[in-house]
């Protein structure tokens, strides 16, 4: 009984904290309040976030400023078509000493940092995609024969404009699923982008404080795993998973009918971990259902695509997602 109320003591002081967090990002990047909740959720879930949204949104603001609120030392990547791994994880030069000797040095990469932001990711060749893959999964790199970790805690946060496709290289599914959530920035609303314009064309810009150290994140992010879970929790998270894999016995007509492939196991383990950090950030001991339903498209649609008749005809993804989960929930209710 004791290891429970300690543990919910935790809980509660934790979602405390992150509600300052947000206090503290929502000072400089103003609005977008939901963007801003998936970001940290990325974050205190120990994994990586991919913000789609048009230029000049604020992402990378985002990013440097959860830097700073999280007490994380960062690293920035502006990927471009001739771009290399090396650039990115860092290479071995030849150096001569004084006395004459001569051997390897290894000189760091920017990845070895604990919040990354690889800015436009999709403008890398697929080769140089690939050199996250294995930091991303195993939070170290391997160059020249040589295992090398990354500090910890260590996120990746990338953003990609989903307008200019001239020159850019799509990213493969492996590498998509790495990622815990796709973050989709929109336009602010009118109201939100006149705060944005008195703010930030003043004198002085606004600034945001330091709510947690580097230390304190990753003692949150075991804080998360130790949250319960309802086990009608998850079953939504299984069905809904399920239910979007094309050619199973849970998927439906409209799944078979439009989706080409679907989420695997790692989408049920985001949602699991996601559920639980909606939870906290709205001051809730445990998860519900209607927090799978929530998380649904942001978890889903890096990890499922449309088949080509299905573009063909106009479909949209989000809205088959969006049909699924009022499936499964109609489904339970029933």
């Amino acid at each position: 009984m004791a290891a429970t109320d300690e543990l919910l003591a935790e809980i509660e002081d934790l979602g405390q904290k992150l509600n300052r967090a947000r206090v503290s990002v929502s000072q400089r990047f103003i609005g977008q309040e939901r963007v801003v909740d998936l970001s940290l959720m990325a974050l205190i879930c120990g994994g990586h976030g991919l913000l789609v949204g048009l230029p000049g949104l604020g992402k990378t603001m985002l990013v440097d400023t959860l830097a700073t609120v999280m007490g994380m030392s960062a690293g920035r990547v502006q990927f471009t078509p001739d771009l290399m791994p090396a650039d990115i994880l860092g290479s071995e030069v030849l150096e001569t000493a004084r006395d004459g000797s001569r051997g390897f040095r290894f000189i760091e990469g920017p990845v070895f940092c604990q919040l990354l932001m690889a800015d436009e990711i999709n403008r890398a060749s697929p080769r140089t995609q690939s050199a996250l893959l294995q930091a991303m999964q195993e939070r170290q790199v391997t160059v020249a024969g040589q295992h090398r970790p990354l500090p910890e805690p260590f996120h990746v946060l990338a953003t990609q404009n989903p307008i200019e496709q001239e020159g850019t290289y799509p990213l493969p599914e492996a590498q998509l699923d790495r990622f815990l959530v796709q973050i989709d920035v929109d336009y602010p609303e009118r109201g939100t982008e006149r705060d944005i314009l008195l703010a930030t064309t003043g004198v002085e810009d606004a600034r945001s404080d330091q709510v947690f150290s580097a230390e304190e994140l990753m003692a949150a992010q075991i804080t998360v795993r130790r949250m319960p879970v309802g086990e009608k929790v998850v079953e939504t998270i299984l069905d809904l998973v399920r239910a979007c894999r094309p050619g199973t016995a849970e998927a439906g007509a409209a799944v078979n009918a439009s989706v080409s492939w679907g989420p695997g196991p790692r989408a049920a383990q985001a949602l699991m971990l996601g559920v639980r950090a909606r939870a906290l950030l709205d001051g809730r001991l445990a998860p519900s259902t209607d927090d799978v339903l929530a998380l649904a498209r942001p978890v889903l649609s890096h990890r499922m695509a449309l088949s080509f008749a299905a573009r063909a005809r106009g479909e949209n993804l989000a809205v088959v997602i969006e049909g699924v989960a009022r499936d499964v929930t109609r489904a339970e209710a029933a």
